[in-house]
């Protein structure tokens, strides 16, 4: 009797598999992007959080940076501010797809492109940078968090997170979490804590001129330079 031993094959899969995204999104162009037609604009793309769901753009200009550019001119970005539809999450595909189509229709700037969001907005400007680390310049996660595994893939772009001390619906800790594990590895990092103020620290922040200057300061770096430059890090708690 022949006696039969198990054992596991080494096999590979390739397929190819299309995906159809759609979605909805708010535009703004500077009042003079028509008048000035030799500049490439910077681009910030906006992520609102779980409030703000469903196929009414009027909810996406209630908080953030729509609800700023909505009532001030000149303010001297692209900046496109998809709606996440009710009862899902993010989607890294479409608000990658989004992304490569402003690009693509609007004379943008490609190494000055800039991604911040806001409590699941928030997460998700973590996630999407993490999964595209090589599409933005800089990034500014507002309330958020995420799992830190991968984090060192966005060592080489600049980061400033913002959360309040006393959040109760995303705890404070989990920006901590984020930025001292990107931190350690040695990303270009650093966090403001908002003594006293709980989950909407988008009112403040939005509002702060410095985060702006703060963008326009950054051009994207290419993700290899992280692997052959220590960048330094600073947290700064306020």
């Amino acid at each position: 009797m022949t006696k039969r031993t198990s054992y596991q094959s080494e096999l590979s899969i390739e397929k190819i598999i299309q995906k159809k995204v759609q979605g909805r999104y708010l535009l703004y162009v500077p009042f003079d992007y028509h008048s000035n037609l030799d500049k490439k604009w910077p681009l910030i793309m906006f992520l609102h959080g779980a409030g703000e769901q469903g196929d009414d753009l009027a909810l996406v200009k209630k908080h953030g940076i729509p609800k700023r550019i909505d009532k001030k001119r000149g303010f001297p970005f692209v900046v496109v501010s998809p709606q996440c539809p009710q009862g899902y999450w993010w989607s890294n595909d479409l608000l990658i797809a989004l992304l490569d189509d402003i690009i693509a229709d609007y004379r943008i700037d490609r190494d000055r492109v800039y991604l911040t969001g806001m409590s699941m907005g928030g997460y998700a400007t973590w996630e999407l940078a993490i999964e595209y680390p090589d599409r933005f310049a800089a990034i500014a996660p507002i309330c958020g968090g995420g799992d830190p595994y991968l984090i060192e893939r966005i060592r080489h772009i600049p980061v400033w997170a913002f959360h309040g001390e006393k959040d109760r619906i995303v705890k404070a800790y989990k920006s901590k979490r984020l930025v001292h594990a990107l931190k350690q590895a040695g990303g270009n990092v650093k966090l403001t804590i908002y003594a006293g103020m709980r989950h909407d620290v988008w009112r403040v922040t939005y509002k702060n001129k410095k985060l702006y200057e703060w963008f326009l300061s950054h051009k994207r770096k290419p993700q290899e330079s992280a692997d052959s430059t220590e960048i330094p890090s600073t947290v700064t708690d306020s």
